[in-house]
């Protein structure tokens, strides 16, 4: 165990140089799956190419005023967590259209952004075209 502090992230941005690597935005809708070995390779290629993602963009579905398909859209949306921490997106953008129950979303949401938290990704709320970080998660804009 160190006994010396951490200098935190300006010693890591003062280490850092400009790299050949363009950022870009992932649509959740154009990958094929999730499972490791297609995002393993998705990951290579863009590598390959020069791009590296830095958001992954997700349309969430909470239209239906049921629990179990709440439940089941909060499964999707964790793998898509996932995704963006195996893919190394540091955000994922959750857009939100129409919500039948913004308590549950609100407290989904809320539970998923901590969930991205621990994964080392930013969970950004979108509603209407309103942006909220992941800590705003409780508060609904629509």
């Amino acid at each position: 165990m160190s006994t010396t502090e951490p200098r935190g992230i300006d010693a890591a941005i003062d280490g850092c140089r400009p790299a050949e690597i363009d950022p870009i935005v992932v649509d959740a809708a154009d990958l094929e799956s999730t499972a490791p070995d297609y995002l393993r390779d998705l990951k290579a290629g863009l590598s390959a190419r020069g791009y590296q993602p830095a958001t992954l963009v997700v349309d969430a579905r909470f239209s239906d005023d049921c629990p179990l398909a709440t439940g089941e859209e909060a499964d999707r949306l964790r793998g898509f967590v996932r995704a963006a921490a195996f893919l190394g997106a540091g955000r994922i953008e959750i857009r939100l259209g129409e919500v039948a129950d913004a308590d549950a979303v609100d407290s989904t949401l809320s539970a998923l952004a901590e969930r991205a938290r621990r994964e080392g990704v930013e969970l950004v709320r979108v509603d209407d075209g309103v942006v909220t970080d992941g800590s705003d998660a409780d508060h609904t804009t629509a």
